[in-house]
């Protein structure tokens, strides 16, 4: 009888050491407000990540830039502060600058274009990801960009007596705008609107729905209508953080974060649309291009922006590759 209650001791002992399901709490950082259209998809992913992996994976969010600025979050990253965050271009560069190609000037003139070159160098921008140590769960992209301004802007020219803010430290930005011989005020986003209110910038840039989000719409009275760029988004993990993870957890997390970062694409996309449509009631004005040729001229000073930055950011192979991918798509299809 003793041999038994031995046993059973023992094997009381024992059980908190047998493997149990372990759980990992993701540390997720945004600048994206709570209550936005992208903090709710976010919502979305973590609460179905966490159903399908039983609980095994939860997270813990930090929205609203409360954990600093996209350099910060890339650095908290990498001290294992954190460990994943949703990234718009300039935090995308931070860890991988080839993928910052896709934020370039007047590169994609649609979103079937924009699409295109997400699936055929899928392969490609998870590679780039990978050697800086980081997995992509989904392009979450913020969409077109146009310049907003209190003077009225229908060519480059006119952009030179407006007081244009830059996000400061984006080689990108910093391309473009030398490219349209404008020399800008680098500052960093979360000054922007005390910049605003104080008259130090009286223009910005960014996608009508993030526009209107960070409120910077209230302070301008013009948009030109053709849009700048295309802005690129990401929700990355460290891939330390994912390679503790089963592989039915990392599938899961692949699977869903495709899954509800397209549909966050979409949506943006669509509520672009109607942000447009939002500034008008608001008594934004819409200005176009002057002209063709100011068309012509924009996308000229686009593909100057782009080569000057071979070899800082990208290879001219990866540029050509694009380029040729964009070439061929745009090309008559053979019936």
């Amino acid at each position: 009888m003793n041999y038994f209650k031995t046993l059973l001791l023992a094997a009381a002992l024992l059980a908190p050491a047998l493997p149990a399901s372990a759980q990992t709490v993701v540390k997720f950082a945004t600048l994206a407000p709570e209550g936005s259209t992208w903090m709710k998809a976010m919502r979305q992913f973590t609460k179905e990540t966490t159903a399908r992996t039983d609980g095994r994976v939860k997270f813990k969010i930090y929205a609203g830039g409360v954990s600093g600025d996209e350099k910060d979050v890339v650095r908290k990253i990498r001290l294992g502060q954190l460990h994943a965050g949703g990234f718009t271009g300039l935090g995308i560069g931070e860890v991988a600058p080839e993928v910052r190609l896709l934020d370039t000037p007047f590169l994609f003139k649609n979103a079937a274009e924009i699409d295109h070159i997400y699936k055929a160098l899928d392969a490609d921008f998870r590679k780039f990801f990978e050697n800086r140590g980081y997995v992509l769960l989904g392009w979450a992209e913020v969409g077109t960009v146009n310049v907003f301004s209190n003077s009225p802007v229908t060519k480059p020219e006119d952009l030179r007596d407006v007081k244009m803010w830059i996000w400061e430290g984006d080689p990108i930005a910093e391309a473009t705008f030398q490219a349209l011989h404008i020399k800008p005020i680098p500052l960093s986003i979360t000054d922007v609107m005390t910049s605003l209110q104080t008259g130090m910038i009286n223009g910005v840039y960014g996608s009508p729905l993030s526009v209107i989000a960070l409120q910077w719409f209230a302070r301008m009275k013009y948009v030109f209508s053709l849009p700048l760029t295309n802005a690129s988004g990401a929700v990355l993990i460290s891939k330390k953080s994912f390679d503790t993870l089963s592989k039915d957890d990392q599938k899961v997390m692949l699977e869903l974060g495709e899954k509800h970062m397209r549909a966050l694409t979409l949506k943006s996309r669509k509520e672009n649309e109607e942000s447009v449509g939002i500034l008008k009631k608001k008594g934004l004005i819409f200005t176009d291009p002057a002209s063709p040729s100011v068309i012509t001229d924009l996308e000229a000073a686009g593909q100057a922006a782009r080569v000057s930055l071979v070899g800082k950011l990208y290879s001219r192979e990866l540029l050509e590759k694009v380029e040729k991918e964009l070439k061929e798509f745009r090309a008559p299809k053979k019936k």
